[in-house]
């Protein structure tokens, strides 16, 4: 049976146990993911690895405050050098990827496609000029372990995650993201000699591993079902989720604010036929300046001199 379109909705759906101090997101992206990826002409594995950073920002980007783009990069030295996610508060979601085809078709199934290199987390406000990032090695190429050992590490906040993507029999990807984290007491103590903080973490901790990457991608199986078959036990309460969709800021204005940016001779030399054409990495729209168009932003950029 063809999953209905309602089924392969994108969202987040929080949650929090009862029984203790942990909460939760649970990911699931469907027609947002698939418009990503079939955007450009990706090799399976290198959408498949896209898929996974996506739906692992998603997961970070709304655990978040804040007013403004949180950007998910993955650097590396490996076939696929780079991986960029960025998502709006809104729910506004764009990724794109950079691969070397060469060392790609050379990799074998055991190569890291990212290889060595570093996660990026950074968080730009649009009315603050506060900007915060966070970065942390990637070594193993899982997404998932580095950005559990950034949180380790740098936020001393236990959290726990995992990811799974699939493309189905008619070309659709679905992607799922479950994250649990232990949450500050009053005071931010997150231990304390007389809680059982230890013991709710490591059996949070195994339920969760129970979680198969068919159920987190399965679009059959809803995120309250699957959240009570993992965690019944534990009392799961589910917030208000919130919707994500596809949406690449690119536009002719800002095009031609960044070519007006630029010097004349540096543009008049990506010039091909006489035409320049500015690709967007996103969304792969192309925007195309002939001459006429060329000269126009030209002069608007130059006031023409003032006689006296």
């Amino acid at each position: 049976m063809k999953p209905s379109d309602e089924a392969l909705s994108d969202f987040v759906q929080p949650f929090q146990f009862e029984s203790n101090n942990l909460r939760g997101r649970l990911v699931r992206l469907g027609p947002s993911l698939d418009l990503i990826l079939h955007q450009h002409a990706y090799p399976q594995a290198v959408g498949a690895l896209l898929a996974e950073a996506v739906v692992i920002a998603a997961a970070l980007g709304t655990s978040l405050k804040y007013e403004g783009v949180f950007t998910f990069q993955a650097k590396g030295d490996g076939p696929v050098r780079l991986l960029v996610v960025d998502i709006t508060n809104k729910g506004g979601i764009r990724a794109y990827a950079q691969f070397n085809e060469e060392r790609l078709a050379q990799s074998t199934a055991n190569t890291p496609l990212l290889g060595k290199g570093y996660l990026a987390f950074t968080v730009d406000q649009n009315q603050n000029s506060d900007r915060y990032q966070g970065i942390v090695e990637l070594q193993s190429g899982s997404l998932a372990e580095a950005v559990q050992h950034y949180f380790r590490q740098s936020e001393q906040l236990p959290t726990g995650i995992m990811a799974a993507v699939a493309c189905d029999a008619y070309g659709r990807w679905q992607g799922g993201s479950l994250i649990i984290q232990q949450m500050p007491h009053d005071g931010g103590i997150i231990y304390d000699s007389t809680s059982n903080v230890d013991d709710d973490w490591y059996r949070a901790m195994m339920l969760m591993g129970t979680c198969t990457s068919q159920e987190l991608t399965d679009p059959f199986l809803s995120a309250h079902d699957l959240l009570y078959r993992l965690f019944h036990e534990e009392g799961v309460r589910v917030y208000e989720p919130q919707a994500f969709q596809h949406q690449c800021r690119c536009s002719e204005k800002r095009v031609e604010d960044m070519l007006r940016s630029l010097p004349r001779e540096e543009i008049e030399k990506l010039a091909i036929n006489d035409v320049v054409e500015v690709t967007c990495e996103f969304c792969n729209r192309h925007y195309r300046f002939e001459k006429e168009r060329r000269e126009t932003l030209y002069r608007e950029v130059t006031p023409p001199i003032q006689e006296t």
